[in-house]
């Protein structure tokens, strides 16, 4: 037997286990040490500092350059900020995050001077690939809690909230209520999933009237929730969070078949709105092509579009528009005048309604710039040949301005609220209004 070798084997065993051991706490892209070892290293230490570092712009170069170069930046990246940023451990957080370890605890106004300090090294950086220089944009978040409990999430929530503000970086503090936040918005989140699953997603219907003869000809239809308790809930609070856990279809469609069906028995026009989000997905315009080919009311119905949405993709809109059309749809403007396109998305929609915002409508009787800008745009519709619809009309007053500025249609609470309740209810209700 050769007693030279025999401890190779052993020895050979131990290397390789402790080649597999440190890979497994090591990113193998920046061979820095990764969230692992980051979790291991807190676990040891009483006082430190943890700042998130985030790539704010990863996803445009990998789109414009490619995961290839995306890599490289990342690798980059991560060797800058081990190397030139003193006295910090650098990690490789997750995809396009590092951490930084300071080992010493820090509180609200030295931290604030802190990053202050690395985002101003750190702001103009530029790597260079080949004869490409690419720029870092970045987002920085820590926590000045009095104790490091639950630290990642803690810095997990500085940061969306710096990014979600655009600030540069945040710094979490225990006064700022993020985890009561987080809390309510994953009960609605279930109160929503719930009242999906049982049909507790409806319709309300608000009335516009005619104008001239001050009858009602069209209801807007309106999503509402109705939770375990009975409550009736805004959109303005469910659908953000319908979106979030991608059920904003589902709301969008129960919606449609729910006043398809309300407006079989009974002999109104009747609106809808979308977001441009709707709009592009696919199986929305399915969804609505097949309904409107099924339906024998498709010409009693109007699709509002939120002004106030960007459009990026003009020739799905416009396909969008051209197919409803063909069913004898309508188009509305909804918000005319909120957004940042204005006037010009009527060159490019065949818009039959414009829907004026309710901001500038509501004040028309106390603000002159409102009625001026109401009165432009009724006279630039009316060019165009385009009907128009005054929302938030609250008051006689109001009404009484519409009528002079010749609006075609007007909707709000001086009108009727929005309920389940049929137009007999307005009709009545005005009627004493104007004996008044």
């Amino acid at each position: 037997m050769d007693f030279k070798n025999i401890n190779l084997i052993p020895l050979s065993e131990h290397a390789n286990r402790n080649k597999l051991f440190n890979r497994y706490f090591v990113d193998h892209l920046t061979s820095l040490p990764n969230v692992y070892q980051l979790r291991n290293d807190l676990e040891d230490k009483e006082e430190y500092c943890l700042i998130i570092f985030n790539i704010d712009n990863i996803q445009t170069i990998k789109n414009f350059y490619g995961y290839i170069v995306a890599d490289y930046v990342i690798e980059e990246l991560g060797q800058y900020l081990k190397k030139n940023i003193p006295n910090h451990k650098a990690y490789r957080h997750s995809a396009d995050e590092f951490a930084l370890v300071v080992d010493q605890q820090m509180y609200f106004y030295d931290l604030k001077k802190h990053l202050n300090g690395i985002y101003e090294h750190l702001k103009d950086m530029i790597i260079k690939y080949q004869e490409h220089r690419i720029y870092i944009d970045f987002t920085l978040a820590t926590s000045a809690s009095k104790n490091n409990v639950n630290i990642f999430s803690k810095v997990s929530m500085a940061l969306k909230y710096a990014k979600d503000k655009g600030f540069p970086f945040w710094i979490y503090e225990d006064i700022m209520n993020f985890e009561e936040n987080y809390a309510n918005n994953l009960q609605l989140s279930n109160t929503v999933r719930e009242a999906i699953s049982s049909f507790k997603i409806i319709p309300y219907y608000q009335a516009i009237i005619d104008v001239k003869t001050s009858k009602i000809c069209k209801y807007e239809c309106l999503a509402r929730l109705i939770d375990s308790n009975g409550k009736i809930v805004s959109p303005l609070i469910f659908i953000p969070i319908a979106k979030q856990i991608k059920e904003y279809g589902t709301v969008t469609k129960t919606i449609i078949n729910k006043a398809f069906d309300h407006f079989e028995l009974i002999d109104y026009e009747f609106t809808i709105n979308l977001s441009i989000e709707d709009i592009l997905n696919k199986d929305m315009f399915k969804f609505i092509m097949d309904k409107l080919d099924d339906s024998n009311i498709s010409h009693r119905v109007t699709f509002e579009i939120l002004e106030s949405d960007a459009i990026d993709d003009f020739v799905k809109v416009e396909r969008f528009i051209n197919e409803i059309k063909r069913y004898g749809a309508k188009i509305a403007i909804d918000d005319f005048g909120s957004g940042y396109s204005n006037f010009s998305y009527l060159t490019k929609l065949k818009s039959d309604y414009i829907k004026i915002d309710g901001s500038l409508v509501k004040d028309m009787d106390t603000d002159h710039n409102s009625f001026v800008v109401v009165e432009t745009i009724v006279q630039f519709a009316q060019k165009l040949g385009i009907k128009t619809i005054a929302e938030y009309v609250h008051s006689s007053n109001i009404l009484e301005i519409v009528k002079k500025l010749n609006i075609d249609y007007a909707q709000g609470y001086f009108i009727g609220e929005p309920s389940i309740l049929t137009s007999h209810v307005w009709k009545s209700d005005h009627s004493k209004r104007t004996r008044q």
